[in-house]
């Protein structure tokens, strides 16, 4: 049977629950808005005792059903001041669920500051063990195998890194992934200085034993959806074993989106890059063809994901850099600072993921330092010490890594690609107007993976979409109710592309979900819950005190022209209150 564990911070006690009846058929996202909307005021203070954290696995994370490993943590952002629920790959989702444990709840915080604790988690309880001093202020590359050491080579991790312990806006929150690299994180809001400001270090779990494992009501109906989604992820040509992700990873779409004239260049002053094939999925995969050693394409971040997006960076000798260089990472170090060079946006990513930093908001946070004049595009080598700036904990660091928002305010710079204070991702809303939608109508920010419409925008899944076109509201509400979904499934946001395409894998989703929970969902089930966790989300941020407003894209970009197509983002305000009022 499931259950809570409730972890209070300021008692030092741990407590397992029984689920409350109207989270029973929760997971992922669904569950950990929930928590947050239940038992958190809107309007407290995101480092503060009256804000909690809550981890949860998906419906069907901790299954064997494909590409389903991810583990989602909500609270409200420091970052935004809005509700945050951010999820990762890596080993702790399935780990997790397997131990019968539904959501981890952590609220208050330590009399002391400063003062860290460990959670460790097994199939015998759950206990709060003081953290060693040698696992504090210490880069994770060096913490995480010390952690290992303690706790042994197959427990999963998720813990923050001296960002998280500095309590800057922009501290992610890292998983450990199958080869124990600190790697995966649950990157964006800032909900590492949440769980840094509770004085929590890092969560053990260990599934050692013989734990309860995810108890599946129906199996039949559970083998017969794993099967059909399996299938359509085989078969797509994005998804499938030697497809475009598995070859080349995210950065497949460097070119592509270059190409079209939305890769946001030299702080979004341009639509294309001429170094984007330096820095493009296939040039990674030709360098880490090239280079050898430990260089791989085709990696996976957890166990059972058949798409295997990931990839291992090499250095010239074929030694390890960093895993992993995505889409994101490589633009936003990259075209967005004016870098053309692997080997420079590798180690810049390599120390986001040693300090515990978002690596979105990192690298447009170095382009609005540029911005600043404190050095200038495509100076990798000043790049990469402003990062250890912030490694340092340097008043300069202090701002550099509180985000791209606080760091324009500091220093008095109007463009600022940012929405409720969180960055823009790699896709220009200007020349691609309905991710532009999504940036501008999420409840937690500029965020991409709120509602992809890049699948059809750019890559033709589900149909092709002018990406010029201003008018699609219906397109935007019903990619950011299917996520919504997505996410509280446990699934990876990526199985999207072959469930658009291939009806019977959208089919097999819901009923790989269904079989766990013993309901009778249908495809209509996806709206209707993707729906109902919106409202909920966006119910907590007006009470927090966000309007429609807050919902509208930089003002640069209204009137600001983007090359090469000397596009403005020209969605009417009209347009983006519609997506609203239809979900209300």
């Amino acid at each position: 049977m499931s259950k809570i564990l409730r972890v209070n911070m300021t008692a030092r006690t741990v407590a397992f629950e029984a689920v409350p009846e109207k989270y029973k058929e929760m997971g992922g996202r669904w569950i950990t808005s929930n928590i947050v909307c239940d038992e958190v005021s809107p309007t407290c203070h995101p480092l503060g005792p009256g804000n909690k954290i809550v981890y949860a696995a998906g419906i069907v994370t901790g299954t064997a059903a494909p590409t389903s490993g991810r583990i989602s943590i909500g609270g409200k952002s420091p970052l935004t001041g809005t509700i945050k629920e951010t999820n990762s790959g890596g080993m702790a989702g399935q780990k997790l669920a397997r131990l019968g444990i539904k959501a981890i709840v952590v609220e208050g915080q330590p009399a002391e500051k400063g003062d860290y604790w460990v959670l460790k988690v097994d199939k015998d309880g759950a206990e709060l063990l003081p953290a060693s001093n040698s696992w504090l202020g210490k880069g994770l590359y060096e913490t995480y195998p010390l952690l290992f050491d303690e706790f042994g080579e197959k427990v999963a991790i998720i813990g923050i890194g001296i960002a998280g312990e500095r309590l800057m806006a922009n501290a992610g929150i890292c998983v450990n992934d199958p080869e124990n690299r600190p790697s995966r994180y649950a990157g964006r809001g800032g909900m590492g200085a949440v769980m840094g400001s509770k004085g929590l270090k890092a969560i053990i779990i260990d599934d050692a034993g013989d734990p309860p494992g995810v108890p599946i009501v129906n199996k039949e109906l559970f083998d017969t959806g794993r099967k059909k989604l399996t299938e359509a992820l085989l078969a797509h040509d994005i998804t499938k074993p030697g497809g475009g992700l598995n070859t080349y990873g995210t950065a497949v779409l460097v070119n592509i989106i270059n190409e079209a004239g939305g890769f946001p260049t030299f702080n979004f002053r341009d639509g294309r890059f001429t170094g984007a094939a330096k820095i493009s999925g296939e040039m990674i995969h030709e360098i880490c063809t090239k280079r050898g050693g430990v260089g791989t394409t085709g990696h996976g971040c957890s166990p059972g994901c058949v798409i295997r997006c990931s990839n291992v960076y090499p250095k010239p000798d074929g030694s390890e850099l960093v895993s992993v260089q995505e889409y994101e990472s490589v633009w936003s170090f990259g075209a967005n600072c004016g870098i053309d060079d692997l080997d420079i946006t590798g180690e810049l990513i390599r120390l986001c993921n040693d300090y515990g930093l978002d690596t979105i908001e990192a690298g447009v946070t170095i382009a609005m330092a540029i911005e600043a004049g404190l050095a200038e595009f495509g100076d990798g080598a000043k790049a990469i010490a402003l990062m250890h700036e912030i490694g340092n904990g340097t008043p300069l660091g202090h701002i550099l890594g509180n985000g791209a928002a606080i760091t324009t305010n500091v220093f008095g710079v109007v463009r600022c690609p940012t929405v409720k204070g969180q960055a823009i991702p790699a896709y220009d809303p200007r020349a691609i107007k309905g991710i532009g939608i999504t940036y501008a109508i999420s409840t937690m920010g500029a965020d991409h993976t709120y509602g992809y419409t890049i699948a059809p925008e750019m890559l033709g899944v589900s149909g092709k979409v002018d990406q010029f076109d201003v008018d699609k509201v219906d397109m935007a509400r019903n990619f950011q109710h299917a996520t919504a979904f997505i996410d509280a499934s446990g699934y990876c946001l990526f199985i999207a592309f072959a469930i658009l395409d291939i009806p019977s894998g959208l089919a097999g989703m819901v009923e790989t979900c269904s079989g766990v929970l013993g309901t009778d969902w249908t495809v209509d089930n996806i709206g209707i819950i993707g729906e109902e966790i919106i409202r909920k989300e966006r119910a907590f941020n007006t009470a927090a005190g966000f309007t429609k407003a807050h919902d509208r894209l930089p003002e640069f970009m209204k009137h600001e022209e983007l090359p090469p197509h000397n596009v403005v983002f020209d969605v009417p305000d009209e347009t983006l209150d519609r997506v609203h009022s239809l979900q209300n």
